[in-house]
C-alpha cells in the first residue's frame, strides 16, 4: 500500500515577494518530487504569513488613495494567497515531475476551513502575518489600529485571531482527487477561515488559521499515514540554545507532552508544530508525524533524520 502523506511547507520558506517565491518553489518541488518518486501519495499544504500580510497591506493602502477600491476582508486575502502560491507550486511541481518522466497531475484547491465563531482566539489576536517591523514602525502601526506583537526576538509583526480548525469543507473532494492519482495543493495558509451560519451559509472570519493545525486536520480527514511538517531546522531540540541542547530523533506522545509542560518549545515557533503533530498522531492509532527541514524530507521518511512523533 502506498504511504499517504500530507506535507506542510512554511510560508516564510516561500520568500517575501514574487521573485523570491518563484526561486524558493523551484527548490521546494525537487524535495516533493523525491517523495512522489518513492511512490508516496502526496497532499501539499503551505503557510502564507508573509504573503497574506502583503496582500492585506496592499489592499488597505489602495483604499486610502483611491476610494473606488473597497476594503478586502482577511478571508478574501487568504483566498488570494492560496491562489497565487498554489499557482507557482503546481506549475513548478508539474514541470519537475515531467522532467523525471512522471506524468502525474497537480491541482490547486481553494479551500475553506471551518472554525468555531465562539473560539476564544477571536478575543486575543496572536497569529503573526506579514513582514517584520522595528519597534518604531510597530508603534506607528498601533496608531492605525493594527494589533502588533514581538515575534520570538525577530522583530514586530501584525497579529490576527488564530482559531482552531474544526473541519475542512472540501475534504471529500481533496480525498477523491488524491485517490484518483492527483496531487492536491490545498488548505494554503490554513485555509479560508469560515464559520457556519444559519442554513447552509458559510461566513468568512477575520482570522488566519495556523497552517500546521489546519494541516493536521487535513491529514486526519484524508486518512494520511504521516504528517510531515517542514521547518527551518533538521530536528526538534530540547534545551534549545543552551550548553546541554539535545536534538531529538524520536518522541512519543507522552514525551512530547512532558516537554511542552516544561516549556521546551518556543510559542510562535516550534511549539505549534509539535502541538499540531500531536493532534494528528493522537487522532488514530498507527499515525506518525515528522518534523524536519525541506531538503531532508526524503531522508526523514527513510528514518535517517528529522524528529519522528509516534504513539506511546
Amino acid at each position: 500500500m502506498q504511504k499517504r502523506i500530507v506535507l506542510a511547507l512554511g510560508g516564510n520558506a516561500l520568500g517575501n515577494n514574487l521573485g523570491d517565491q518563484m526561486i524558493a518553489v523551484k527548490s521546494a518541488v525537487k524535495a516533493i518530487a523525491d517523495l512522489v518518486e518513492c511512490g508516496c501519495e502526496i497532499v501539499i499544504t503551505h503557510g502564507n504569513g508573509p504573503q497574506v500580510g502583503m496582500i492585506n497591506l496592499a489592499m488597505e493602502t489602495a483604499t486610502k488613495y483611491d476610494n473606488s477600491f473597497f476594503h478586502i476582508p482577511m478571508s478574501v486575502c487568504v483566498a488570494m494567497s492560496q491562489g497565487y502560491i498554489g499557482y507557482d507550486i503546481q506549475n513548478a511541481l508539474r514541470e519537475e515531475l515531467l522532467n523525471r518522466g512522471i506524468n502525474k497531475p497537480v491541482v490547486t484547491i481553494i479551500s475553506q476551513t471551518v472554525v468555531d465563531a465562539n473560539d476564544p482566539a477571536f478575543d486575543d489576536p496572536s497569529k503573526p502575518i506579514g513582514a517584520f517591523y522595528s519597534k518604531e514602525e510597530a508603534d506607528e502601526m498601533l496608531k492605525r489600529d493594527y494589533n502588533m506583537k514581538e515575534d520570538a526576538g525577530r522583530g514586530w509583526r501584525r497579529v490576527v485571531a488564530s482559531p482552531m480548525p474544526v473541519g475542512i469543507v472540501e475534504s471529500d473532494t481533496i480525498r477523491a482527487l488524491l485517490e484518483s492519482g492527483v496531487i492536491p495543493v490545498t488548505t494554503g495558509g490554513g485555509g479560508i477561515p469560515v464559520t457556519e451560519g444559519s442554513g447552509n451559509h458559510l461566513k468568512g472570519a477575520p482570522a488566519v488559521v495556523d497552517k500546521d493545525f489546519a494541516g493536521a486536520k487535513l491529514a486526519e480527514l484524508v486518512d494520511a499515514h504521516m504528517y510531515i511538517i517542514l521547518t527551518a531546522v533538521e530536528k526538534v531540540a530540547i534545551n534549545f540554545g543552551k550548553p546541554d541542547q539535545k536534538w531529538l530523533d524520536r518522541m512519543t506522545v507522552a514525551e512530547a507532552e512532558r516537554y511542552i509542560a516544561e516549556g521546551q518549545f518556543a510559542p510562535g515557533s516550534m511549539l505549534p508544530k509539535v502541538e499540531a503533530a500531536l493532534l494528528f498522531v493522537k487522532s488514530k492509532p498507527g499515525r506518525e508525524a515528522l518534523i524536519t527541514v525541506l531538503s531532508k524530507a526524503r531522508d526523514g521518511l527513510a528514518g535517517n533524520t528529522g524528529t519522528l512523533i509516534v504513539s506511546d
